[in-house]
């Protein structure tokens, strides 16, 4: 990064271990918010908490942005991408999670958000064009599939009043959203001169705005605050839709793209173990199979797990 002799001395040590300490505090808050959606969901519909969660992200956002004094997008055409973003990145799934998480089991919600990096790879490769997949990258959607096939286990039946396989699908749904809106993103917005922090509160904030809106007609149901639910619902939006956001920014600026993204590892597990033991949820042997898989799906479309070539080296005997 230097343009001229002399190089500019080396970042601290300190900055370093807060650049890695803000990339932990996002993957823990990431995998906390399954949690957080739960104990919600105990007096909110998933409706109110999709709209709690990005009413409560939007100020947290809103204050970070003041305090660093970032100017708000002048371009027509940024508001326009950003206003498509904050439906597909936040409102849809936002209340796909919410809804699907009365079915399924926090734990393993948090396991499938992992799939968010293997439809990225599979929309920027399909829809967008933006890259070609690579064999790494479509064995890695090929795995991935399994294991979410393995973690949904259609041996086991149908329970009723369980929502059968629609709970899966909308979990799915949601991370293809994240897919499809991370594409988006690099496509139509990587040369757009927004901070990360104006870029993340003006699209939660427009996804407040629609939540707001839509509150009269898919949010009215009764509501039963109580200590618990409120302070969940203020830490997911706060933390899980505010800070997480900022320190993930500061990570991708700090770090990159492709270091950054390994916080999907860091989720899950958290996911799960707080859903033992805070909600007294059980795994079955199939939940972390599954898992495993997904994961070896996502580190393969990541390319961080790479095949071996197709060209064997000739050897002297030509064999």
């Amino acid at each position: 990064m230097t343009s001229a002799p002399p190089p500019p001395p080396a970042p601290p040590r300190s900055s370093d271990a807060w650049i890695a300490l803000q990339f932990t505090l996002a993957g823990v808050v990431w995998g906390a918010s399954f949690l957080f959606i739960a104990l919600a969901l105990e007096g909110l519909s998933p409706a109110q908490v999709a709209t709690g969660r990005t009413l409560f992200g939007a100020i947290t956002l809103g204050l970070i942005a003041l305090v660093t004094r970032d100017r708000l997008p002048r371009s027509g055409r940024v508001w326009a991408h950003l206003a498509l973003l904050s439906v597909t990145f936040a409102v849809i799934p936002y209340m796909l999670f919410a809804w699907a998480q009365q079915y399924v089991a926090s734990g393993v919600a948090s396991i499938l958000n992992a799939t968010t990096p293997i439809m990225t790879a599979l929309i920027a490769g399909l829809a967008f064009r933006i890259e070609k997949l690579s064999r790494e990258q479509v064995l890695g959607i090929v795995v991935g599939i399994i294991g979410v096939v393995v973690i949904v286990g259609p041996w086991q039946g149908i329970e009723p009043g369980s929502g059968g396989i629609a709970p899966y699908l909308a979990l799915l749904g949601a991370t293809a959203c994240y897919g499809f809106s991370l594409s988006y993103m690099r496509r139509f917005l990587s040369d757009s001169g927004v901070s990360a922090i104006v870029f993340s509160f003006v699209m939660i904030g427009l996804a407040a705005v629609w939540m707001l809106l839509l509150t009269p007609v898919i949010g009215a149901d009764p509501v039963e605050l109580s200590p618990t639910v409120l302070i969940a619902i203020v830490l997911l939006g706060a933390l899980g839709t505010g800070l997480a956001y900022a320190w993930n920014q500061n990570v991708v600026r700090a770090w990159g793209p492709t270091r950054a993204a390994t916080v999907t590892y860091i989720s899950p597990p958290v996911g799960v173990l707080l859903g033992v033991i805070v909600l007294g949820e059980t795994l079955v042997w199939n939940e972390p199979v599954g898992a495993v898989l997904v994961i070896l799906g996502v580190l393969l479309a990541q390319r961080r797990v790479r095949l071996p070539s197709r060209h064997r080296r000739a050897t002297p005997d030509g064999g």
